[in-house]
């Protein structure tokens, strides 16, 4: 996409700080981390979020995610990973190309864990939005 931000960066318009990269995915270094080693890996083709993506791109961007991890794991060695992607407006997504964030952890860093980003449930019970399922 001629505007995206993380299409330049693939299209080698604007550097980065790769941290992994292959065929179907780039992994690089946050520019505003939210802690040491912030990673974001996008899929080398233009996808607004995840349902936007074919099959086999999901695939391979997750193990572009997993292969960015262990590159992580080995040199920065962290205690744990908070690691996912915000879905749209509501979900807190700034770019629009999806990208997952690979956030390493470390003991007594101040953060918290995916329970912290909302707390509202709604007033229907779980067994009322599981039927909505069927």
């Amino acid at each position: 996409m001629e505007n995206c931000i993380f299409c330049k960066i693939i299209a080698h318009e604007i550097p980065n700080y790769t941290v992994y990269k292959d065929d179907f995915a780039l992994a690089f270094l946050d520019i505003t981390p939210r802690a040491k080693g912030h990673t974001l890996v996008i899929p080398k083709v233009h996808a607004l979020n995840l349902l936007e993506l074919d099959d086999s791109h999901v695939k391979n961007l997750l193990l572009a995610v997993k292969k960015a991890q262990e590159k992580i794991d080995q040199v920065l060695h962290p205690d744990g990973y908070n690691i996912g992607w915000n879905h749209g407006d509501a979900g807190g997504q700034v770019v629009p190309h999806l990208h997952i964030h690979i956030m390493p952890r470390y003991n007594n860093d101040g953060g918290a864990n995916m329970h912290a980003i909302v707390n509202n449930p709604g007033d229907e019970s779980v067994e009322e939005v599981y039927k909505l399922f069927k």
